[in-house]
């Protein structure tokens, strides 16, 4: 059975909070919005404005896409123009407008492969723009700076190459932790790490997939949800990109919805290396992706708040060890 449409409010006042978010950015409490949720935010989706509140534990997740917004003012890159952001009593706000049409993953399953095909080629003039965008070398999510410090991980992406080590030693001191597989995965870490020496790093999305993408006739609108972007080696977007493409379906758009069937998601890897080169040209690029693996997996055996997820992460540091990860699915 098929979910029901989301609410629609033609009175934004009859939602306390939208109005108080409304009305702390100076915008007129009217109009039609939709309301929608997220894996980490309400949204309130309006004729020309989208709002949104954390009700996820990243902290100053808002505000550093805020200082992102900023570095794509004026750049090539698709996106959405930031309106206002702020705190307020029921949480982090972010008001910016509303693109044009829907997200990719929405679109997907009725597009025809030329379509399809068009789309991914769209996606990769974006991917371009932004990875041309002038970066500080530090940029970093305040959560997550603070999580590589010893804080708590609202989050298991994106990859922080320099920090794969770090990850390491905190997983040893995780009761169950096999000390023996976290030496050898130190090692393997040790052994790629000059793979990155001569990197100089890009502006990263840092989660991008289908539903942090808007579409609309063939083409991509714009690139949404900046708040885990960070500077990073450019094929370090590959990461998630891949991981979308090889496990679609553990990527639905909130807790309640389906993500996407693998099978339809074949061929782009190809589409995407015919529209961006540059990104799959980097020597031992497969090596690279399996560093930006292991750093996922290690931050999961030493910071998933349940054994189990601690020990499947341990499984998939093991096989990574072999050489074998969710890539040996694709065919790029």
């Amino acid at each position: 059975m098929p979910a029901p449409p989301p609410p629609v409010l033609d009175d934004p006042a009859a939602d306390p909070v939208l109005s108080r978010i409304l009305a702390a950015t100076g915008l007129p409490v009217r109009g039609r919005f939709r309301r929608t949720a997220g894996w980490t935010s309400r949204a309130w989706l309006g004729e020309d404005c989208v709002v949104r509140l954390s009700t996820g534990p990243a902290h100053g997740a808002y505000a550093h896409e805020a200082v992102v917004a900023g570095l794509l003012a004026g750049s090539d890159v698709p996106h959405a123009r930031r309106i206002a952001h702020g705190e307020g009593p029921d949480g982090a706000w972010y008001v910016s407008e509303r693109l044009p049409g829907r997200t990719l993953h929405d679109a997907w399953p009725a597009a025809d492969a030329g379509t399809r095909r068009d789309l991914i080629e769209s996606l990769g003039a974006a991917l371009r723009a932004l990875h041309r965008v002038p970066v500080p070398a530090d940029l970093l999510p305040p959560w997550l700076r603070e999580a590589l410090a010893g804080g708590p991980w609202p989050a298991y992406h994106p990859p922080v190459v320099g920090a794969a080590l770090q990850q390491v030693e905190a997983a040893r001191r995780v009761p169950g932790t096999d000390a023996r597989l976290m030496a050898d995965a130190a090692a393997w870490v040790r052994e790629r790490l000059p793979l990155f020496r001569e990197d100089d790093p890009v502006l990263v999305h840092g989660d991008l997939h289908g539903s942090n993408v808007m579409v609309e006739g063939g083409r991509v609108t714009g690139l949404i949800d900046f708040a885990e972007s960070l500077a990073q080696p450019a094929d370090a977007e590959l990461d998630t990109i891949l991981r979308w493409c090889a496990m679609s379906r553990e990527y639905p758009p909130d807790p309640a919805g389906q993500g996407l069937d693998e099978a339809a998601l074949a061929a782009v890897p190809g589409w995407l290396h015919g529209a961006y080169p540059q990104l799959f040209a980097r020597p031992h690029l497969r090596e690279r992706l399996h560093v930006y693996d292991m750093h996922r997996q290690l931050a999961l055996c030493a910071h998933h708040p349940e054994e189990a997820g601690r020990a499947a992460a341990q499984l998939r540091v093991a096989a990574l060890l072999r050489g074998h990860d969710h890539l040996d699915a694709l065919a790029w």
